[in-house]
């Protein structure tokens, strides 16, 4: 079965082109804060079912949001199976408060699991779809109800968005396999 190889572009928004997830992690939020992307997805979200419309002073900023938003999802989408070959390096700080709350203790520790979960659950094309529901609906000035679900999206996003960033901040390394030589020893 061939596999499709996914291009991470930022180009329309950050000017880059890599094949490298985690470099694109790096790329994506040194473009914008985490704070930046999920107070902009929440308002974005929100402005959906109401009549105002987002960034209203410069509806362009909603494009730029959208389309570093989908380079995540396909960057999240990259990191789903990398739990075999990569894991999280070990914290320097005695962490007794998880500083990013949408996370469980188990997906604090492997935040590979949080793309799994979200991608089992909601495929890429319909993240996809999610956004460009939010950008249609939020700038529109008429109050609307976008026709599917905007939550689960939404929470997914916003949990990948805190596992993105704390392999981040954390760093990763390859597992090392270790390989067994049973060595006969004639005498």
């Amino acid at each position: 079965m061939k596999k499709d190889k996914i291009l991470l572009k930022a180009c329309s928004w950050a000017g880059y082109v890599t094949g490298n997830a985690f470099k694109a992690i790096d790329v994506f939020f040194d473009f914008a804060h985490l704070d930046y992307y999920k107070q902009n997805l929440s308002e974005a979200v929100i402005l959906s079912y109401k009549k105002n419309i987002y960034k209203e002073n410069n509806p362009s900023d909603a494009f730029v949001f959208y389309t570093a938003l989908n380079f995540f999802s396909k960057v999240c989408f990259c990191l789903q199976g990398k739990s075999k070959k990569w894991k999280l390096k070990e914290s320097l700080r005695c962490e007794k408060v998880f500083h990013l709350s949408s996370l469980t203790k188990e997906e604090y520790e492997n935040p590979f699991i949080v793309f799994q979960k979200a991608f089992d659950e909601i495929t890429l094309e319909k993240f996809e779809f999610f956004l460009s529901q939010i950008l249609e609906h939020s700038l529109s000035p008429f109050a609307g109800d976008p026709e599917s679900d905007m939550a689960t999206p939404y929470i997914h996003f916003i949990k990948m968005l805190d596992a993105a960033e704390l392999i981040r901040e954390r760093g990763v390394e390859k597992i090392k396999k270790t390989v067994e030589i049973d060595l006969e020893f004639r005498t």
